[in-house]
């Protein structure tokens, strides 16, 4: 049976919603759950039917969102350095972590290793838009500064994970820019475009609208870039959302509307709550990691096993590797 090892410590909301997670993923599918964190808060939270499949891995120490990625290094005993280690040591197949994405990041590239061939692993979110399935964006938030080259490295694992996990048959990338013209772009998106013109599922320059009307599969950008744009688009769902609220609630015709709405509404709240989502992905690194936000409520951390399950089950990692040994001898 498959071993997911969760990071229950440092998430914004404390460890019972984490715990809450993992326990509805539990009622739905096989797996083994290692929670790492404070054993006297999690052990009250299991029921007794699942405790045959929960194993506790106590420490009660954690990277904190002020403290410096670089620290998780040195901190041996905190619950994300303890979770990284059972996983490069072969205790679990996929890590899930809720808390600082920063030190989840470095010690996963440190600890478990870059694939080999890859220049820098990228966070790969997906977000929703006017098709069945959601647009994917890489990196958002991995590297602020890149080169061409790690753009490059973000297409093919986009392109990949999008064939292999997602289910496009032929996926289709941009690259994000400020216009879709060739000749658009700063420096590193003029550069990147040269680069992956020679790529059959390079379909060119896109805008920040293209994210959201299916145009093309996967968009490419520099983390700093990436993160921007998922930060305002949360930030714009939640702003419509509450308007949307606000102006059902102040007229009686609009109340009466909703009603006769409310299968539409309750579909259109799924498709745009991030934590139907889970969480995201960190391609290029030798097995599986997703990094969830620090706010995740229970469904979040839900769908983010099955995100980590689905990412083992298409063997993402090993599609990886075979594809860039291929790029290498290119």
């Amino acid at each position: 049976m498959l071993k997911i090892a969760i990071d229950v410590m440092g998430a914004d909301n404390g460890v019972t919603p984490i715990v809450q997670g993992v326990l509805q993923a539990l009622e739905s599918r096989e797996f083994i759950a290692i929670i790492v964190g404070d054993e006297a808060q999690i052990t009250p939270l299991i029921p007794s039917h699942l405790q045959s499949r929960v194993e506790i891995v106590h420490c009660i120490d954690y990277i904190r969102m002020e403290e410096s990625a670089s620290s998780a290094t040195k901190r041996t005993e905190s619950s994300i350095f303890k979770a990284t280690e059972i996983l490069k040591n072969g205790g679990a197949d996929a890590l899930v972590s809720p808390g600082h994405s920063g030190a989840t990041m470095s010690l996963a590239t440190l600890k478990i290793g870059r694939i080999k061939g890859v220049s820098r692993p990228a966070i790969c979110t997906t977000m929703p838009n006017i098709t069945d399935k959601p647009s994917i964006i890489l990196d958002a938030g991995a590297n602020t500064d890149c080169k061409p080259e790690y753009l490059v490295d973000f297409a093919i694992m986009g392109y990949e994970y999008a064939k292999n996990v997602v289910g496009f048959e032929n996926p289709r990338v941009g690259l994000l820019s400020n216009g879709e013209e060739d000749n658009k772009g700063n420096e590193l998106t003029k550069a990147t475009f040269k680069l992956l013109k020679s790529f059959d599922f390079f379909k060119g320059n896109v805008e920040g609208r293209d994210i959201f009307n299916g145009s093309v599969d996967v968009i490419v950008c520099d983390g700093f870039s990436g993160n921007l744009v998922l930060k305002a688009s949360e930030g714009v769902a939640f702003a419509i959302s509450n308007v949307l609220k606000k102006e059902i609630k102040s007229c009686i015709c609009s109340m009466f509307g909703a009603l006769f709405l409310g299968g539409v509404f309750k579909r259109l709240k799924k498709k745009m709550d991030h934590s139907e989502y889970g969480g995201a992905p960190l391609l290029g690194v030798q097995k599986v990691v997703i990094i969830s936000h620090g706010s995740s409520n229970a469904r979040a951390i839900e769908c983010a096993i099955y995100q980590a399950l689905h990412a083992i089950s298409s063997d993402i990692c090993a599609k990886l590797t075979t594809t860039f040994a291929q790029k290498s001898l290119e």
